[in-house]
């Protein structure tokens, strides 16, 4: 299958929430072959090349990634959280990274929105007081440094006795995980240097990234 034949384009930067949905079309892409198969138009943020006219017309946010789906009308899909939603919905028909029954549905759900809610914005936060910030503002810094480290905190709790954050016994890898995983793998750019403090945490990102699947999905682009 040729690049220009591919049934999705990525607009995408190397960034957690651009790693979301690559983590994920790499993962449909290893059960479902070409039917999900993706180009990818990198963007590189630093020169605000998403603001311009052509971008906003697929993004009113301005922000990557989004998702163009070629086999449905250039169908555009913005916000992470949507997108992985959007490919569950129409292409993983087996339910592999999903949940059928409504309260595992449910549960899905509510830990996407938490990560949403919670740990991409304040870790983001940390990240830009930590490295880009152009003044140094030490309580900006400490605040959202420790907000992120009280939602691992939440996180830890949550995956006690599991593998992962949403199914019956030890959980199933879903959108749930990878809704959240790529943050969390960047710990340290957040000035948080280990997950030694949450050990079910460190365990749940070590057993992600055996997946080389996984491994794929944040080499992109």
């Amino acid at each position: 299958m040729s690049a220009s034949s591919k049934p999705f384009v990525l607009y995408t930067g190397p960034t957690p929430n651009g790693h979301k949905v690559s983590v994920l079309l790499e993962e449909l892409k290893a059960v479902y072959g070409n039917a999900v198969d993706y180009e990818v138009f990198r963007i590189d943020i630093s020169t605000n090349v998403q603001k311009e006219p052509w971008f906003i017309k697929l993004n009113p946010n301005g922000r990557i990634p989004v998702l163009t789906d070629k086999s449905r009308n250039n169908f555009n899909v913005f916000e992470t959280a949507a997108i992985l939603l959007y490919l569950e919905h129409h292409y993983d028909k087996e339910k592999r990274f999903t949940f059928e029954d409504p309260d595992e549905l449910s549960e899905q759900l509510q830990w996407m929105f938490f990560a949403h809610g919670g740990v991409g914005p304040m870790q983001g936060q940390s990240n830009h007081f930590q490295r880009a910030a152009p003044e140094d503002i030490p309580y900006a810094k400490n605040r959202y440094v420790e907000e992120t480290k009280r939602l691992y905190g939440v996180l830890e709790i949550r995956l006690s006795g599991r593998d992962y954050l949403v199914g019956s016994g030890k959980g199933k890898y879903s959108v749930a995980d990878i809704n959240v995983l790529p943050w969390v793998r960047i710990h340290k750019y957040a000035a948080i240097e280990s997950l030694d403090e949450w050990p079910n945490v460190k365990a749940w990102v070590a057993r992600a990234l055996e997946r080389p699947t996984f491994q794929a999905g944040i080499a992109v682009p």
